[in-house]
């Protein structure tokens, strides 16, 4: 289990160097005046116990020596430490999602990266006890953790199981454009038929973005923009938009279809 410690020059032997053949140490050189560092540490707090490494801190003005004696120029610069050697990791603030990056390409074996596509193996294998035990393994590590929220979702979309999944997604409080998107589309999945000749065509586009055929589902809420606007108050061109979220502006269908709607609408 990973674990951190602050670390100064009575220690830094033992605590660095000598634990560093037994297993990784990333050491993170920092400030108290460092807003950047404020940024990173939590992060490394995190990501150590995670990928069960030793995060070791060193405050650089109350440990100048050593700043000196690694050629500390500015801060956060994170280093890391394998059988006795240190070498560099990355200097200044970067996203979770970069330094989770560094650390896979360094061979930090995470359990959260494995569990997740161990989950994302068994569901492509239809294997749905499997998927669901790895679920109840780390939802309880990692609670609040927004990929596996997004996996679990998907997971009881595939069982139809709208409002759990509606719910489960609801609770996290990262809005970014994925989150949104899905959001978006189970609210309209939930919404009542109002025996309106339109809603076939609707509610068919919304459960194929939903089983994740977004080129079918893209088809069929295009051709419900050009029949009516009006419909569920612009609530094709708002699905439409949702899927475009989840794709991300750099996906072929997303510069396809914008494409269409903007000739549509102009």
């Amino acid at each position: 289990m990973g674990y951190s410690i602050e670390v100064d020059g009575t220690n830094f032997d033992s605590e660095v160097i000598e634990k560093s053949y037994i297993n990784t140490v990333i050491l993170d050189f920092y400030a108290l005046w460092c807003g950047p560092c404020k940024l990173v540490k939590p992060m490394l707090e995190k990501l150590a116990s995670e990928y069960n490494f030793i995060l070791a801190k060193i405050d650089i003005d109350k440990n100048p020596e050593l700043a000196e004696q690694y050629d500390v120029e500015g801060v956060p610069d994170v280093r890391i430490v394998s059988k006795g050697e240190v070498l560099p990791c990355f200097v200044g603030a970067l996203p979770e999602e970069q330094i989770r990056d560094l650390f896979s390409r360094l061979d930090l074996q995470s359990e959260l990266e494995t569990g997740l596509a161990e989950i994302k193996e068994a569901i492509a294998l239809d294997n749905l006890p499997a998927a669901k035990q790895l679920f109840d393994r780390l939802f309880p590590k990692y609670p609040n953790e927004p990929r596996l929220i997004i996996m679990a979702v998907k997971f009881l979309m595939r069982l139809e199981k709208w409002s759990d999944a509606y719910r489960l997604i609801s609770a996290i409080k990262e809005e970014n454009p994925v989150i949104k998107g899905w959001k978006t589309l189970l609210e309209f999945q939930q919404l009542k038929s109002e025996n309106n000749p339109l809603d076939p065509i609707f509610f068919t586009g919304i459960n194929f973005a939903l089983k994740e055929d977004y080129a079918a589902a893209l088809d069929k809420l295009i051709s419900l923009v050009g029949e009516s606007r009006k419909y569920r108050q612009d609530g094709a061109r708002k699905a439409m938009l949702a899927i475009f979220q989840i794709l991300g502006v750099s996906h072929p269908l997303t510069q396809e279809y914008q494409a269409k709607l903007t000739f549509l609408l102009y």
